[in-house]
């Protein structure tokens, strides 16, 4: 079996009096996707801050292609080849999508075509008609799209999202999903936080879920799918998008429903 390019052991990580972590291992191999499940405050955004440096560990190890990254300032470790689309996207709102994806180029470590700023426009057609916005004149869905470009520009050899499409318009999920399915078959290793299990199944290879610090359990995405029971014991994984057929595809209602909400809240930073 390959050696992974993430491996995480026996983590444990607090916040002052409040552990939060409780003995995590984690692989994430090259050119996997890992989908991690789980419901609010289990530890999910715990863990990618401890992997970041940003939330200090208290126990266990975080080795990237071999070197331990416990201890290393969350610069050093994105240096290293890993970058994070944050939960809540963290655009920069005196930045324009241009300088967004300008400000933030470099070549940490991923092979074939690098990422510039004309494939980002390439990947999200939309980005390219708002070069010249800021980023607190997008919309939520901009915003992400910008989120993952301005991760991707840096070339990682890692891309951690955390809630990929949480509060996004039915549509704009959609095209997140594509994105993350055209990334999967281009060989991007990719570790992603999501609610929509049915998305999930379609694109990663594993998945993972988080219950109260633990890994509550771990398999193939085809074992996930066809146990349905474990989607009702930790509940709050959702199966679709919208109003979801049993493949888990956004029905009709579902997208309506988007376009309308999509219109109507389209303009200020923070909507989708």
């Amino acid at each position: 079996m390959t050696e992974a390019l993430l491996q995480v052991r026996a983590l444990e990580t607090a916040y002052g009096a409040s552990q939060v972590l409780f003995g995590i291992d984690l692989d994430v191999r090259a050119g996997e996707t890992i989908g991690l499940l789980g419901r609010n405050g289990m530890g999910k955004t715990t863990l990618v801050r401890s992997i970041f440096g940003l939330a200090r560990s208290r126990g266990g190890s975080i080795r990237f292609d071999g070197r331990e990254l416990i201890g290393l300032s969350p610069d050093r470790i994105a240096r290293n080849g890993l970058a994070l689309v944050p939960e809540g996207r963290q655009v920069f709102p005196n930045l324009s999508v241009h300088e967004h994806l300008t400000a933030f180029a470099a070549r940490r470590g991923a092979g074939g075509e690098p990422w510039t700023a004309p494939r980002i426009y390439e990947l999200f057609p939309r980005l390219a008609e708002r070069r010249a916005n800021m980023g607190n004149q997008l919309s939520g869905g901009e915003q992400q799209m910008l989120a993952i470009g301005r991760a991707l520009v840096t070339n990682p050899r890692l891309l951690i999202l955390d809630e990929a499409t949480e509060g996004l318009a039915p549509l704009i999920r959609e095209e997140i999903w594509r994105c993350l399915r055209q990334l999967r078959e281009a060989g991007q290793t990719i570790l992603v936080i999501d609610k929509y299990v049915h998305r999930l199944v379609d694109i990663a290879d594993r998945q993972l879920i988080v219950e109260r610090g633990r890994i509550a359990w771990s398999g193939s995405s085809a074992e996930l799918d066809a146990d349905r029971s474990l989607w009702s014991r930790y509940s709050r994984l959702r199966p679709g998008s919208g109003c979801a057929d049993p493949a888990g595809h956004a029905g009709l209602a579902g997208i309506q429903a988007g376009r309308t909400r999509q219109a109507r809240l389209r303009g200020p930073a923070g909507t989708a």
